[in-house]
């Protein structure tokens, strides 16, 4: 639980700051900039994917194929790749925003900040990355912690100075970048170039085509959600300012069986009895960031309670097909977890096409039913044993 709790508390900081900072923003600068968090949050699955494959398979690798060189070569590799990627979208950006059905002129500046943002927090994933599986965790809670702590205060302190956008963004971009500078310098430690990416897919398969599929899905789903007018936007938008932080600190349930599995030193029941409080937790706070942040925005009821009580249920459910698809992925089949997982995923990719302002919940509540059904069909039939101590 203790590490659960220390992983989790990295993944709240990276969350929970840009959502702390869009609300300020809105108060300070322009009462529209909150819908950025809702603009740019497909783009967070982008990176997660480069992170799946250049970090946490870059680093199950090290120790599986005993490649010391291949934590390096995945961080300037990810860190190339996320560049390249994110530097596009940032040009494009009047593109990106139209596609959205979202105003350019509100949203072009601090639009493009928020992709410059995310390449940050793909360079601060990659590095904590190294330091969780080197179980260096209290280092990497400091590293987390000055890392929103600078992001957060100098976008702030820069908007009670200015209402100018453009020396807002600028001055917030140098402070990050010198320090996720001097961070990478101290964390990642130049080796050999030599990394097997064949074996940095497939020890993290199963995620890595889960976030490519969740960026289709968010992408498409908010568009077609946002087609039906303010109402579903501020419902969608409030919802996932409630929700999505619990749902980043719950991958921290998957972080910590990747570690043990990998080390042959895992316990199911252990671990679900610790995911369980960890995810009850989270609930409780996600009701009472709700009951918070309500009278800010007033959105409709009902939509909002739709989209809210299928995302809690689900999170609830999350721990144990979570957990059993890690084990198969690690210990039985790669193949056979990846294609669960992918099928789950195609049926949200469809349901995110359903002319419904709740399309995206519809399908996440179809594929979480699916997920737990496959799951233990497969641990049944291959009678796998999920107790190595």
């Amino acid at each position: 639980m203790n590490r659960l709790l220390r992983i989790g508390f990295d993944t709240f900081l990276t969350s929970v700051t840009p959502i702390l900072g869009w609300f300020l923003l809105g108060i300070l600068v322009d009462k529209n900039l909150i819908n950025i968090f809702s603009l740019i949050y497909p783009m967070q699955f982008v990176i997660s994917a480069i992170q799946s494959i250049f970090g946490t398979g870059a680093n199950i690798s090290s120790i599986r194929d005993k490649n010391k060189n291949s934590v390096f070569s995945g961080v300037v590799l990810g860190s190339g790749i996320g560049l390249i990627i994110l530097g596009c979208v940032a040009i494009n950006i009047d593109k990106y925003i139209t596609f959205m059905n979202m105003d350019i002129d509100t949203y072009k500046i601090f639009g493009v900040y928020a992709v410059i943002q995310m390449f940050f927090q793909l360079l601060l994933n990659l590095s904590l990355c190294k330091l969780y599986f080197e179980e260096e965790n209290k280092r990497a809670n400091k590293y987390s912690l000055l890392f929103n702590l600078i992001n957060f205060s100098s976008l702030i302190i820069m908007s009670l100075i200015t209402k100018e956008q453009i020396k807002i963004v600028g001055i917030s971009v140098i402070c990050m970048s010198v320090f996720v500078v001097i961070m990478m310098f101290r964390i990642v430690e130049k080796t050999k170039f030599k990394i097997n990416i064949v074996n940095c897919i497939k020890y993290d398969s199963v995620y890595l085509f889960a976030e490519i599929s969740m960026f289709i899905i968010y992408l498409f789903g908010f568009k077609n959600s946002f087609d039906f007018g303010e109402k579903y936007i501020l419902a969608t938008s409030f919802a996932t300012l409630i929700t999505d932080t619990q749902w980043d600190i719950a991958y921290a349930i998957k972080t910590v069986a990747q570690i043990d599995i990998t080390k042959k030193e895992f316990s199911y029941k252990e671990h679900i009895k610790n995911s369980r409080k960890l995810v009850c937790l989270l609930i409780i706070s996600s009701i009472i960031m709700g009951i918070i942040l309500y009278p800010s925005y007033k959105v409709d009821i009902m939509a909002t309670s739709i989209i809210v009580s299928i995302e809690l249920v689900s999170l609830y459910m999350y721990p144990i097909y979570l957990t059993k698809l890690t084990y198969i992925q690690l210990e039985h089949s790669a193949v056979k977890a990846t294609i669960s997982k992918q099928i789950a995923n195609i049926i949200r990719i469809f349901c995110s096409f359903i002319s419904s302002p709740f399309c995206t919940s519809i399908g996440l509540a179809v594929s979480v039913i699916y997920q737990l059904v496959s799951t233990q069909y497969i641990i049944e039939k291959n009678k796998i044993n999920m107790e190595m101590k």
